[in-house]
């Protein structure tokens, strides 16, 4: 297949997930198109298969802002066109799905079908398509897109119960590709940042309100308190500033790491042994399966889409959200009894395995047939 997708190509779960979906597939043998304003993170080397079209938008004095979805829907329809596409991937409901219907009007007059499927992520429908500012937008474009695929059961349900969608929604997990994300022998790093056999605390995401970073610094002070522990921190946002005044107010910034992005994620979560995600909303918790393929069991809260990836009492333990007592208690549950961490560990990597990138990428290779067969039958929306 010839495919096209359109991603945010930041370090967001949806870019990345969108970026490796590429690959995978231009790894199979299928001719993979991004279509974005800058090249995606994880797609800086020279891959087989893989083409890149940037978006660029001029500035003029009568617009406050560049027409950004114009742009884009512009490059689409040049992309389609004169690469041959047989379908368009586009992650995230704003503003890709809207464009995406632009695109296919556009084309429709040209007499040219191209078969559209929507991937919702999580925000796009929680937080930005739940304002009614956007709200009638977003439901029209995912009735109007040809697919239409959720990374949870969670999301799935959410969606139609916000948007009274019609169309047919596919359940279609987040993956990890174990080739990157796995366990491997960093000792002697961990011996460099532990000398005296600290226990390891970790915790990744992008700083916001939502994650309630400042939870993990107060479940990490409780915990300190009992076991010897590090915490490391990766990633960064607007929480950061107000994260580094509580270690001071702690008196715990000898203990914690601050280390920004990574590229290499999986290299300091080989050396932790818990993970701390205590998020007000995760629609699917992609950082959660990252560590748990790496064997670490996870400490999270009990919302959205977690409970389908970090089973309870088995990979890692749940608590309501904002109960820092909690997960406190339940870090140290595990820290303090080294044979239920070992088999914590080896159950988190079991979990991981349902959702090996090798299982997962076929399925929208399926969903992907289905949906070119059914617009060229005429049976999907037109």
């Amino acid at each position: 297949m010839n495919i096209g997708i359109v991603c945010y190509p930041t370090f967001g779960g949806s870019g990345v997930v969108a970026t490796e979906l590429g690959l995978s597939l231009a790894r199979k043998g299928h001719k993979v198109h991004f279509i974005t304003y800058k090249r995606p993170v994880r797609l800086q080397s020279f891959y087989q298969n893989i083409y890149y079209h940037e978006v660029s938008s001029m500035s003029y004095p009568l617009f406050e802002y560049e027409p950004y979805e114009t742009a884009l829907a512009s490059k689409l329809v040049e992309v389609v066109r004169y690469e041959k596409l047989d379908l368009l991937h586009v992650h995230y409901a704003i503003p890709h799905a809207a464009v995406a219907f632009m695109v296919k009007s556009v084309l429709a007059a040209e007499g040219l079908k191209i078969p559209v499927v929507t991937t919702l992520h999580g925000t796009d429908i929680t937080l930005v398509g739940n304002d009614r500012t956007y709200a009638s937008v977003v439901k029209f474009s995912i009735n109007s897109s040809d697919g239409v695929t959720a990374v949870s059961e969670y999301l799935k349900k959410k969606t139609v119960d916000t948007f009274g969608i019609e169309r047919e929604i596919k359940v279609i997990y987040n993956f990890i590709d174990f080739d990157r994300f796995k366990k491997v022998d960093k000792d002697h790093f961990k011996k460099m940042l532990a000398p005296n056999g600290e226990k390891i605390l970790v915790h990744t995401s992008n700083f916001r309100k939502v994650k309630r970073v400042q939870d993990v610094i107060k479940v990490f002070e409780k915990v300190s308190k009992k076991s010897p522990a590090l915490l490391l921190l990766i990633g960064d946002g607007p929480e950061r500033p107000r994260m580094e005044e509580m270690c001071r107010e702690y008196g715990l910034c000898d203990n914690i790491r601050f280390l920004g992005k990574q590229n290499a994620v999986e290299e300091l979560l080989a050396i932790s042994d818990v993970f701390i995600l205590p998020s007000a909303d995760e629609s699917f918790g992609l950082a959660a399966l990252e560590a748990m393929a790496c064997e670490v069991p996870v400490i999270s809260t009990n919302i959205g889409g977690l409970p389908e990836v970090n089973i309870r009492n088995k990979t890692g333990l749940l608590s309501n959200v904002g109960d820092v007592e909690s997960m406190a208690n339940n870090t140290l549950e595990l820290l303090l009894n080294d044979a239920k961490l070992s088999e914590f560990k080896k159950n988190a990597l079991e979990q991981a395995n349902l959702f090996s990138i090798n299982a997962i990428v076929p399925q929208y290779e399926r969903f992907y047939e289905e949906t070119i067969e059914k617009v060229l039958s005429g049976i999907a929306i037109n």
